[in-house]
């Protein structure tokens, strides 16, 4: 298992990013969350085995055609988070 927190930057808000990243992660069989940021970024937490986040995050890379992604940040987390927080479902925050 692989817990990681995904901040993507570029043209990511108002073209369906949100959707199209929960729609992956729920492919992959993903847990977490994703939400628009204020400074303009996409924030996406995702947890599950490390094979589907490692794709998640090659994703999340380059994004839907509709968006142009300038970068990712990843930071590896503990499973179940710091409060022992378990992810269900994938959710659009």
């Amino acid at each position: 298992m692989k817990r990681v927190r995904v901040v993507v930057r570029g043209r990511v808000q108002g073209v369906g990013f949100r959707a199209a990243t929960a729609h992956e992660a729920r492919r992959l069989g993903l847990s977490g969350w994703v939400r628009n940021a204020l400074d303009g970024s996409v924030e996406v937490e995702a947890e599950g085995s490390a094979v589907a986040v490692e794709a998640l995050c090659a994703w999340l890379a380059h994004g839907p055609s509709y968006a142009h992604v300038t970068g990712i940040d990843v930071e590896e987390r503990a499973v179940g988070g710091a409060a022992n927080e378990s992810l269900q479902g994938f959710a659009i925050r």
